[in-house]
């Protein structure tokens, strides 16, 4: 990813804030036979010391051996709001079309757990996602359930990933004064075909701390 100094996103915290929101995730292995990219759900470790970022999950079999998993550096891609911008919000005399964007790409070689620990880690991720509900759906609901999870965790490879380095960007137009910001963010929450409300309050949020959510 070019680098960029305006939009870099440095603070492993605010790090750590964008893969809680973004969980679905793109890891990305540059194999012997080329290169391999899969997609799936990543939990957070937390309470870790500062600046350090771990993150958990879990592939289907055979995708251990196609991405070579821990043989390797691994690259895991999150990715935040995103979305078109149009020059015609800006109301300038000049200007040309963009893409914002939040978006992580972090590696480090795997740790592959144990069927035990997979089996925890695969719990940990079920529970996150049904915890919203209104009646959360448990792993170990039942005995029929908990064993019926216990066979379909040896089809899966459970693994963890210590986050060795990162390079993120936050591109919310920082490099426009506040009126036009304000002009785009306006645009954005606007119903239409480019209505993106994520993007929205992020920019608001980053960029005009006072003008609302």
């Amino acid at each position: 990813m070019r680098e960029n100094a305006d939009y870099a996103m440095t603070d492993p915290d605010e790090v750590r804030a964008l893969i809680r929101s973004a969980p679905w995730a793109t890891m990305v292995s540059a194999t012997t036979d080329g290169p391999v990219a899969s997609h799936y759900p990543f939990l957070l470790e937390e309470g870790q010391e500062s600046g350090e970022i771990t993150v958990v999950s879990h592939v289907g079999r055979p995708d251990e051996r196609l991405h070579e998993l821990g043989s390797h550096e691994l690259l895991v891609i999150f990715s935040g709001p995103s979305g078109y911008v149009s020059p015609g919000w800006y109301d300038v005399p000049a200007a040309v079309p963009t893409w914002n964007f939040a978006t992580v790409h972090a590696y480090g070689v795997p740790e592959i757990l144990s069927d035990e620990e997979n089996l925890a880690v695969l719990e940990r991720l079920v529970d996150h996602f049904e915890d919203p509900l209104p009646n959360p759906y448990r792993m170990r609901r039942t005995l029929e359930n908990a064993a019926y999870a216990e066979r379909i965790v040896h089809g899966t490879v459970g693994f963890r990933l210590r986050v060795a380095r990162f390079v993120a960007k936050d591109k919310m137009s920082q490099d426009k004064p506040p009126e036009v910001v304000e002009r785009v963010v306006s645009a954005l929450e606007e119903p239409g075909p480019y209505r993106n409300d994520a993007l929205a309050r992020r920019m608001r949020r980053a960029l005009l701390p006072g003008s609302g959510s």
